[in-house]
């Protein structure tokens, strides 16, 4: 990527209030908020309220700043943590507010985290503008989102199905900002290995153990244990799989699952295990729980010949993209922000954006899509919910679906695997998907120029006519 942002000297950047999880840490918003630290700390300072169930530091301001000089290569970041439980509070927030002086605060993760900002929105925008990066994971369009999308005066959306409910959701506002921000991830920390490397095949020994040597085909899960990520499923599949196979091919197939084994949040695979693969097949199924380096986990996707991930409500799937920066072929669900990274085509031969009219791919309108995507498609889509969460859609694929897909990569060479992987890499760290953190860093960068070039701050007052409300009622087609 070429574009970038110039180089500003410290006192003359505007200064960023982010409000995550502590960006020491390795969670998915975490690793996002690093990430956009870095590769815009030239251009801005930062603060962060680093947030933490019960935080170890709670009420310490530490300096990152040489930290962030290291990684970034420069000489004069500034970025300060405050530690915090949770994400704070109204208190602390007013104390940073006073003490740091941002010029925008930033917000990461679940909007229900962050109610008490949004009930302090008058009282923050009179100053300071709210940004939220932002991310939803199915239709119908939450209209119980609405009054924390419309305290943001800017919503970078994750997926472009993102963008889309933020601006069903909002409806005509021309004062607010709608971009489209997706995760990116240092493409040089995922990507394909030297598969002769010795640390390699070190590592290729010790996850395989004794067979190493007659293993030739690996599909590969990597995610928590949690209902929706349906492992299971995902097990069902790959077991249905190896009864297709003659004997001895079904003998060189391996399922590994970098998970936890048994989960309350999910079940216990261990047991599932049994089940499904039993004397049958006692080894095909491997449990990696150990905690990994950054090295070893671009390993393990070097070492599948596909990644899978089948969840029923996904907003991007972190781990398909570190599938495809590490060149590995994947096997998704049609739902979510899964969705742009399959790159499907719609009819005028462009990477597919939803719309009110075709909100979401995942009833299989477009089937044409990237050569490195093996899509299933829900045969079920229910609506569930929850008091905070009323309705959203649970798009359950049929795991049969995903035999086909299985069979469809297995019969293809080792060459052709590594090729289709190679186009996936290729695009995905070029300017069209730009899922890497440079180009994530850029387009939040843009986005906050295009802020602080328009925004205004709220009026002392609004005066607000209650007697127009008429309900939130959907707004875009269900059937299409």
């Amino acid at each position: 990527m070429n574009k970038s942002y110039k180089h500003l000297p410290k006192d003359k950047r505007k200064k960023i209030l982010l409000i995550t999880d502590d960006i020491r840490v390795t969670s998915g918003v975490a690793t996002v908020g690093k990430e956009i630290v870095l590769k815009t700390c030239h251009h801005y300072n930062w603060v962060q309220l680093a947030g933490a169930v019960k935080h170890p530091d709670k009420g310490k301001r530490l300096d990152l700043s040489n930290d962030c000089n290291k990684e970034a290569n420069i000489k004069d970041a500034s970025c300060f943590l405050w530690c915090v439980d949770g994400y704070g509070n109204g208190d602390i927030l007013r104390q940073v507010i006073a003490q740091e002086k941002p010029d925008a605060i930033l917000l990461i993760t679940d909007p229900r985290y962050f109610t008490w900002v949004f009930q302090m929105e008058h009282e923050i925008r009179k100053s300071i503008p709210i940004t939220y990066l932002n991310i939803w994971d199915d239709y119908p369009a939450p209209m119980y989102n609405k009054p924390f999308y419309e305290s943001c005066d800017l919503l970078m959306g994750i997926s472009k199905q993102t963008v889309n409910i933020n601006k069903l959701v909002v409806g005509e506002d021309k004062k607010k900002i709608f971009k489209y921000v997706p995760h990116g991830l240092n493409h040089d920390h995922f990507f394909p290995v030297d598969k002769k490397d010795q640390k390699y095949l070190d590592f290729r020994k010790k996850v395989l153990g004794k067979d190493d040597e007659k293993t030739k085909f690996i599909a590969f899960f990597n995610s928590r244990n949690i209902r929706r990520k349906q492992i299971p499923d995902t097990m069902l599949a790959f077991r249905t799989f190896l009864d297709s196979l003659p004997p001895e091919e079904a003998e060189s197939c391996r399922l590994i699952l970098h998970t936890e084994v048994s989960s309350n949040h999910g079940t216990n695979l261990a047991k599932v295990n049994e089940y499904l693969f039993g004397e049958k097949y006692p080894n095909h199924v491997i449990f990696s729980t150990a905690k990994l380096n950054r090295n070893e986990l671009n390993y393990l996707y070097n070492l599948a010949d596909v990644q899978m991930l089948l969840t029923s409500n996904e907003g991007w799937g972190l781990t398909i993209t570190e599938a495809i920066l590490s060149g590995t072929c994947i096997i998704a669900n049609t739902t979510g922000g899964m969705q742009d990274q399959m790159r499907f085509v719609d009819k005028n031969g462009k990477w597919f954006t939803p719309c009110p009219d075709v909100p979401s791919n995942h009833r299989g309108t477009y089937k044409e899509h990237g050569e490195w995507a093996f899509p299933v498609y829900p045969s079920s889509r229910s609506i569930q919910g929850s008091p905070p969460t009323p309705y959203i859609f649970d798009d359950r694929c049929r795991w049969e679906d995903a035999v086909d897909r299985l069979t469809e990569i297995y019969n293809l060479s080792p060459e052709e695997r590594d090729r289709r992987g190679k186009a996936g890499r290729d695009w995905a760290i070029g300017d069209e998907a730009g899922f890497t953190a440079d180009h994530q860093g850029y387009r939040v960068m843009e986005a906050f120029e295009e802020l602080f070039n328009k925004w205004q701050p709220k009026p002392k007052m609004i005066i607000t006519n209650l007697t127009e409300y008429r309900g939130k009622f959907l707004n875009h087609k269900l059937i299409y």
